[in-house]
This record gives structure tokens, sequence and C-alpha cells, in this order.
């Protein structure tokens, strides 16, 4: 597989030929680049590094701390750790940047650097363009022997990204407390396991964890989809408890399950703590959201029933943060299970997520399944086309737009296209060679057909 490098990072598997594949090469010139960057940008030589659970990571974040120092950078090194901890801790240390080593939902063959901005926030696609323009050229300075940089190891920080989520006005401690709800939590052999454990502990659950060894060797696909999350399901009926948890190797993504074993659906995650939120939120306060275009409509249904507006962005962390800054938004995401709080940090969190979600339930009184009920009903399926070298996806796409040219479409990220009984979204993933085919409707019937149709499409125009 090819090592893919975007505003996402460098992503590639571990492992095969030199040059189709992410090696010890070009983690260090990626590193390299990216630390001169960030002292030539911010003039700040600390830059903070966490890590998931992966089987490479140690030898990822030994290649990566030791390139930050022969630069002479200070490393604040938090080992096994969560995206969004990661990115809380980068302003709270006052750094420069932050890197996290994961590949998030990929398999356990892959690994990734994600990086930062000294907001804790991922760089913007203009800071990408500078940074990787740096790995070409090679114009990289280092530091002399006595100007190397220094090293400490914190491993303090998920408690305290744990008690900043529960200093938050939203999250009801001693209503959450109250109801003693059971959970069953799926951490998926990665750091989910000593992140959120300790949360619902303080939060009053009993919980059951299940793939709780922290050891990379995912016992499933890591990504929290439907198809992978059987043996969850299974758990919530069989321990009788409240709801069932589940998130990718890197915390950022959160996907439930209601008592009765069905999925809640990862796009209702950002719906049910969005309503939350909007029904808590003072009036005069701004009541917007934001979700990508490949997120569900009801969304934008909840947000207008609580008199608020709502904005679609491209999809991608950066660019739904974007969205919601200028919108000055009060909460979003993506439908993958991503929960963006800016009273929190500007990064998708799932320990956010769970804090709300419980202190919903708590205040709501009602349980996970008639919570579910009380929202739209939209389906969405997702699918997805997998890409060769030899594909013109930019060509493909345009003629997928001039193909529905008499429908609404949308063109700012990939080709989303609105029919009048659903929509549906082709865009080209910043991380895996894919086309993403995304279709939603009002029955799943109807929401395959869409996405069928137009996938089919795109199959004759190959």
């Amino acid at each position: 597989m090819a090592l893919i490098k975007s505003i996402s990072g460098i992503r590639g598997t571990i492992g095969g030929a030199a040059g189709d594949n992410l090696t010890p090469q070009d983690i260090v010139e990626c590193t390299a680049a990216f630390g001169y960057w960030v002292i030539q940008k911010t003039n700040n030589s600390k830059i903070v590094v966490g890590r998931d659970a992966r089987i490479s990571g140690e030898i990822v974040n030994s290649l990566v701390v030791s390139t930050l120092r022969s630069l002479g950078i200070d490393v604040i090194d938090l080992g096994l750790s969560t995206t969004p901890t990661v990115e809380v801790a980068v302003p709270m240390e006052n750094a420069g940047a932050g890197i996290i080593l994961t590949a998030s939902h990929n398999p356990k063959q892959w690994n990734a650097l994600k990086l930062l901005n000294d907001n804790g926030e991922f760089i913007s696609a203009a800071d990408a363009t500078e940074f990787l323009a740096l790995i070409e050229a090679g114009n990289i300075e280092y530091a002399s022997v006595d100007e190397l940089g220094s090293y400490r190891k914190d491993d303090t920080y998920i408690e305290k990204h744990i008690n900043a989520i529960l200093s938050l006005p939203l999250v009801t401690i001693e209503k959450v407390k109250a109801k003693q709800f059971k959970v069953v939590v799926d951490c998926v052999n990665s750091t989910g396991a000593i992140s959120i454990p300790p949360l619902l502990e303080r939060l009053g659950c009993e919980v059951v964890l299940i793939n709780e060894a922290v050891t990379g060797k995912f016992a499933h696909n890591p990504e929290p989809l439907p198809e992978n999350l059987r043996q969850l399901s299974e758990a919530v009926i069989s321990h009788r408890a409240d709801l069932g948890i589940a998130v990718d190797p890197d915390v950022d993504r959160l996907a439930f399950v209601s008592e009765d074993g069905e999925m809640f659906g990862e796009e209702y995650t950002l719906v049910t703590v969005a309503d939350y939120i909007l029904r808590n939120t003072p009036k005069g306060k701004s009541r917007n959201t934001v979700s990508n275009l490949s997120s569900t409509r009801a969304l934008r249904d909840v947000t207008e029933k609580n008199g608020g507006t709502y904005s679609s962005a491209a999809v991608g962390e950066v660019n739904v943060v974007n969205q919601m800054k200028v919108t000055n938004a009060v909460i979003g995401g993506e439908g993958n299970g991503g929960i963006i709080l800016p009273e929190l940090h500007y990064g998708r969190d799932a320990l956010v997520g769970i804090a709300i979600m419980l202190t919903h339930l708590a205040n709501d009184g009602r349980t996970m399944s008639e919570l579910k009920a009380s929202y739209p009903p939209y389906k969405i399926v997702k699918d997805r086309l997998q890409l060769t070298k030899e594909m013109d996806v930019d060509g493909i796409l345009k003629a997928v737009e001039t193909k529905f040219k008499d429908e609404r479409v949308n063109t700012i990220d990939g080709v989303k296209i609105d029919f009048k009984d659903g929509w549906v979204h082709l865009r080209k993933s910043n991380t895996e060679p894919i086309i993403r085919i995304y279709s939603e409707s009002k029955d799943i019937a109807t929401a395959t057909a869409l996405g069928l149709s137009v996938k089919n499409t795109v199959l004759e125009l190959i």
C-alpha cells in the first residue's frame, strides 16, 4: 500500500518493500520536516507526543521522539494516550505543536502521524502544504550537540482530560451517579481501556470491559461500525446493561449500543449529544451546529427545532472546525461518531461524548432505545469503491457531476447529489485509496437503492 500524505498527516502500512509503506525513513523525514516547520512558524521548541496501542507504536514513537530532539525540540511524551487527550495537552503545555501516532480506525498494520498546531487542532491545508514542501526539499537544519532537545514522560494527561470534562457545567455528575448505569465498553485493545473506565467510574457507573488488553492486536476490525460490534451487542444483552460503548483505537470516534442490543447508530451520536446541548443552551446564546456533507439530515432537523441554524462543511475535522468558528457553533462534528464541543476543545472527543450522553440519559429518564426513537428516522448507507493508481478520480467525479446536472449538486467536497427522496455523497478519502459513497433517505431500501444507482454509474464511467 502506497504512503499517503495529506492535511491529515502521513499514513501507511508497516512492513513490506520500501516505497510501498510507512518506513522508518518516511517517519524520520516527516517528523523532521514538521518539527523544523514548527520552530520556524511558532518559535516554540516544545512538542507533545502521544500514541494509541498499535503494535508498531513504540517503534514509531522512538523514531519521532529522537528526531524531534535532534532538532533541538523539547518533547513531552504522553505515552499511551488518546487523540483528544493530546489535543487538550498541547495548549495546557503551551507547546508549539502536537503529534499523535495513530491510524485511527485502520487495521493493525497501519500507523500514522497526525499533526496538531499550537492550539491542539489539526493543521490547516496551507500549513500542510508548507511542511510537505520541506519533506521534498530536505532543507532542514538540526541542532548542535549542546542544544539537543530534552525529554519528559508525562502520563497524567488522561486524568487532566477527564477532570476538564467533569468540570463542564453541562455534565451533571450527581444525577448520573444516582442512575448507577451499567455500561459495557468495547476497548478494541487500545487506549480506550485506560481512558474510558476511569471516566465511567467517576460517574458512578458499573463497568464491564471487553477486548480490554492494551496490546494493539485488535480483536476485530477497529472501525466502530455495526458489522464489527456484534460481540458488544451480545455482551450488552447478556449483562443486562443500560448501554454499550464502542470507540476506535485513538478514542475520537464514538458509537453506542442500546439496552436491547440494537445499534444506536454512529450518525445519531452527534444528533443526540447536540440535542441535549441545544436544549440546555441559555436564550441569547448561539444554538448553531455544523456537520460535514456526509452526515445525517437529522442534525439539521434537531438544530432547527431548538431554534438554531445548521451549516454543512467539507469532510474532515479541520473543515468542520473552521465552519464552526465562522458560525460560532455551540456543537459540531461528523457523522462517524465524532463529537466536537468548543467549550472543551476544537477536536473530536469520544470521552466528552460519553459524559454528555450519560448526562442526557440521566436527565431525560428514557432508555437508549426510547431516546433513539424520538429522533427523525433517517437511514444512512455507507459504501466504498476501491481505487487503483490508474484511476482518474477527479475526472470520474466531474463526470458524475455532469451526469446528474439536473439534480441539486454540491461540489465543495467531491460530489453530493440531493434527490427528492434522499442524497448521495461521493468523495475521495484523505486516508485510504477509496471513493466513499454515502447515501441517506428515510428508509433503508431507498437509501441503498440511491447509493447503488450512483455507484453503478461510477463503475460505468471507469
